[in-house]
């Protein structure tokens, strides 16, 4: 006998088979059970989390033999074709690759004749957001009104491309993501069922690796026992995966609060010696700073799926909240820009030498001692106002990379700048808010909070800036320090800055302007290529369509 993937030996047959969605299942449940079931069923989420599974085991309690029920029997004709996947009544239609018209039309003209076997004819379609829009058109007539013997079940991972009508006439059921707890354990049970020994650190990783997806995992527990030689080992599943254990990843964040640039690059170095995934070690120090800060600031948290509490609460107490942040958001940029570097691992070492380079310091170049966050879980105190902090306190510190012993520098005096052109102004004396971002050269995370702020006013020598509350954690001392000293430089004067949270500043940024700008370009781009000649020929006398996505503005 050939050898049956588990991603497929060990589909659900029966609703209590599945794992997560008992939120569907029990609609479903009770639709069956009362026999007030809609003529359209609408199941969304991402891949691998059950919808064409759902679809098929609700199609087999509508025809089981033994009666309509949620629990069908899966011994009659029906379900075991159903199982097997040939059910003359079960017609599964694969949108991706049927997007035309005319495979439509020949569902609509064979939806009017009876069962062959079932008591329903059962239309699975899967990735229904591709079918083309005449396609939907031809549909709609009859999904708004089928046929009494009919039952559509539509499955989408995209259903923001599905139109409205067809959302309007479909019962709708969002599947969610699978955590990696029930991920790990439904491996478990499948490993115990085969027999096949296992490491529960290595189950960890493959929950992890399976993105929310019980599919994706189960073909990767497949791709891990052919690697393992029959059994599943945690160093064997790293090495396939490219990923490291989760101690390399806390000696980084060691040697980042130690401030020790030497310990860094060694774990690098460790850490490259797996041939990782970079982008994905990037992912583990973001989620391993995620629990550093909800031991920091949320009452009462434990972390509940790792074995290392003790570690996690010793790097809570060395770091302040508002550098865990920003570490935090220094993984994820990296993480992104990772495609864009020389290559992956000068891209990951970049990523934590500026983590590194950023750690807080005094103007003598020492790092700064401060308060740590408590290990016992707290709720997050107020920050007092940024004003009241001596100016001493904002300049950065950049870590040497040996850490040689050496003496404090005196502190330096800023290099001479260049003379600028005056920065515009408006009737009130304001600077032009736009015009001082370029003058001060505010590029990257500076640029980034500097876009999505709006200047309110001023008080003194204080500049008052908007932010809307998604953005207000972009406003942390060491950016805040930096873009005041470049600020102060374009204005040729010494400036403060203070950010206050409003809900409404979103329509007044850069950052909105220039999306505003870029929204109208792309609509401008779409309708000039609707209007062109040759496109409306095209469609005319060949039926074309044009790819919304595929259009670009040209950009000067």
């Amino acid at each position: 006998m050939s050898y049956q993937v588990l991603a497929r030996k060990w589909r659900p047959r029966k609703f209590a088979e599945l794992v997560g969605q008992e939120h569907v299942v029990r609609a479903l449940t009770n639709a069956l059970d009362t026999g007030r079931m809609h003529h359209a069923y609408l199941f969304t989420g991402t891949r691998g989390v059950g919808k064409t599974t759902i679809a098929r085991i609700f199609a087999k309690s509508l025809n089981c033999e033994r009666g309509e029920s949620a629990d069908p029997c899966g011994e009659c004709a029906v379900c075991t074709a159903v199982d097997a996947g040939r059910f003359v009544d079960l017609l599964e239609i694969d949108a991706a690759s049927n997007t035309g018209v005319d495979d439509v039309r020949e569902v609509i003209e064979n939806a009017q004749y009876a069962p062959a076997r079932g008591r329903f004819k059962v239309y699975l379609v899967d990735e229904v957001h591709m079918l083309s829009k005449p396609a939907f058109n031809a549909l709609l007539k009859t999904l708004e009104e089928p046929p009494p013997h009919v039952k559509f079940l539509l499955a989408t991972t995209d259903p923001q491309k599905l139109p409205v009508t067809v959302l309007s006439r479909c019962l709708k059921f969002n599947l969610k993501r699978l955590l990696p707890e029930q991920i790990s354990g439904q491996m478990r049970h499948i490993l115990g069922a085969e027999n096949i020994p296992y490491e529960d650190a290595a189950i960890a990783e493959l929950a992890r690796g399976a993105d929310g997806s019980l599919r994706d995992g189960l073909s990767l527990l497949d791709q891990a026992i052919a690697y393992g030689g029959g059994s599943l080992r945690v160093d064997d599943v790293r090495a396939m995966l490219g990923s490291v254990a989760r101690g390399q990843v806390m000696g980084v964040l060691q040697a980042l609060a130690d401030g020790n640039g030497e310990t860094l690059m060694t774990e690098c170095t460790r850490i490259a010696s797996f041939s990782p995934d970079f982008g994905g070690v990037l992912d583990d120090l973001a989620s391993v700073l995620h629990r550093i800060q909800l031991i920091q600031l949320v009452p009462g948290y434990r972390p509940d799926d790792e074995g290392d509490d003790s570690a996690l609460a010793a790097l809570a107490q060395q770091f302040a909240p508002e550098d865990v942040q920003l570490y935090y958001q220094i993984a994820t940029t990296g993480r992104r820009d990772l495609s864009l570097a020389p290559d992956a691992r000068t891209g990951f070492e970049m990523a934590l030498l500026r983590m590194l380079a950023f750690r807080p310091g005094d103007s003598s170049g020492a790092p700064v001692e401060r308060p740590a966050a408590s290990a016992a879980p707290r709720a997050a105190a107020p920050m007092p106002p940024r004003a009241a902090a001596p100016v001493a306190n904002e300049r950065m510190h950049v870590a040497s990379v040996t850490e040689a012993p050496r003496a404090a520098p005196a502190p330096v005096a800023p290099a001479p700048v260049a003379a600028r052109e005056p920065v515009a102004r408006d009737a009130n004396g304001l600077p032009h808010w736009e015009s001082l971002i370029e003058q001060a050269n505010l590029r990257g995370p500076l640029g980034q909070l500097a876009q999505n702020a709006a200047l309110r006013g001023r008080e003194g020598q204080t500049l008052i800036l908007a932010l809307q509350p998604a953005h207000m954690h972009l406003a942390v001392e060491p950016m805040m320090g930096q873009m005041e000293d470049r600020i102060s430089q374009a204005l040729g004067e010494r400036i403060k800055l203070r950010f206050t949270e409003e809900r409404t500043a979103v329509s007044e940024t850069p950052a909105a302007r220039a999306a505003n700008a870029r929204e109208a370009a792309q609509s401008a781009a779409e309708q000039a290529i609707d209007e062109d000649p040759l496109v409306q020929s095209l469609k005319r006398e060949f039926g074309a369509r044009v790819v919304p996505q595929s259009i670009k503005p040209f950009e000067n």
